[in-house]
């Protein structure tokens, strides 16, 4: 039986959208280079300790002392171990592709949930897209948008926006059909209702949706760096390939300090709104 190939077909699909759709990827790179920048400027503005002293303010509000007292001390460390810029370029990259995930992720999870012909595509689609390893994710990026920040962002918005996609989805479709036949009733709209009780019913699953893409696009961002992506993720795989062990333990370690509180601060965000609700 004779080889199907399937190379040769996704190399063609390449080259056709490289020639025609070329000034479609050079102005999505220039808004994301401008994006990636402007987070990092706003970040390096400040001095390190006035940011360490801003972050510990939302750790309180969000938080409380705990998690106050984990962020003061985990970005003390980070500047102490003198990977303050790398973590600021990090932090713009991972905020940059989780923004762009979001804006895309929740519409798209809400016509799921609207209309099953779209979901019986989007959620194959998903499922490739989770299972795929995240290497491959790379290549493509790569070609369209050469080395750099870019394609870091591109791949982990790929890598890292099914969960958002997904959550959303679940989200608007736990929520109570009695509630949504009240809404009928009482004479809303398909907006009112979208808006007033479906999305806030939803927001715990979609809160939980962002808060791991926001994981996986900090883990993308890092595999990034074999393409260029500046960071902390540079700086451990520069450590792997020169096999300095102490200083990539110094720069996993920084990536763990950033996740976490990542994760914290998305945690909670939702629960304090729902505290003060």
């Amino acid at each position: 039986m004779p080889k199907i190939p399937l190379a040769d077909w996704i190399n063609a699909i390449v080259d056709w959208m490289g020639e025609y759709l070329s000034g479609l990827f050079d102005g999505i790179a220039e808004v994301i280079e401008w994006i990636v920048n402007s987070f990092t400027d706003l970040f390096m503005l400040p001095h390190p300790y006035l940011f360490i002293a801003i972050l510990g303010i939302l750790a309180f509000i969000l938080g409380r002392v705990p998690l106050t007292l984990f962020t003061v001390i985990g970005f003390l460390i980070i500047d102490n171990l003198g990977y303050w810029p790398e973590t600021m370029d990090t932090l713009s990259l991972v905020l940059t592709s989780g923004l762009i995930s979001i804006i895309l992720g929740v519409p798209i999870g809400i016509w799921a949930a609207y209309s099953k012909g779209a979901s019986r595509i989007i959620i194959p689609v998903l499922d490739f897209m989770q299972t795929m390893p995240a290497f491959v994710y790379l290549l493509p990026a790569v070609t369209f948008f050469s080395l750099g920040v870019v394609p870091g962002v591109i791949s982990s918005v790929i890598f890292a926006i099914p969960p958002t996609i997904r959550l959303t989805r679940l989200g608007i479709m736990q929520v109570s059909g009695e509630l949504t036949e009240a809404a009928d009733a009482f004479g809303s709209t398909s907006g009112q209702k979208l808006f007033k009780v479906q999305l806030p019913l939803a927001m715990p699953t979609i809160m939980a949706g962002v808060n791991q893409t926001i994981m996986l696009s900090l883990s993308m961002v890092v595999i990034a760096s074999m393409i260029g992506a500046q960071g902390i993720g540079a700086e451990v795989y520069r450590a792997v390939t020169q096999l300095q062990i102490g200083k990539g333990f110094e720069a996993g370690l920084a990536v763990v300090i950033l996740a976490i509180v990542l994760d914290r601060f998305t945690q909670n965000i939702f629960k304090t709104n729902k505290r003060g609700a």
